[in-house]
């Protein structure tokens, strides 16, 4: 199996929805892309979560620590 990538800093629109991420490599993939590389299992601590509206979101593996919740990544 090939290595995790692991989120490591973020880019939030002016709603303060992360539009994008990038990874340890210093890649950056759009939302879209990281909750596909997420549903693939290529990204380290971060789940798939669906909203009510059935919309589906990118989420932080539960550990009960804030510090690492993606809305507190660094921004880029």
């Amino acid at each position: 199996m090939p290595n995790k990538s692991t989120i490591i800093k973020v880019k939030k629109n002016s709603s303060g929805d992360i539009t994008d991420v990038m990874m340890g490599d210093g890649t950056v993939h759009s939302i879209e892309e990281a909750i596909d590389m997420a549903k693939n299992e290529c990204i380290e601590s971060v789940n798939v979560g669906k909203s009510k509206n059935g919309k589906e979101y990118l989420r932080s593996n539960p550990n009960g620590i804030e510090g690492d919740n993606l809305d507190t990544k660094p921004t880029f």
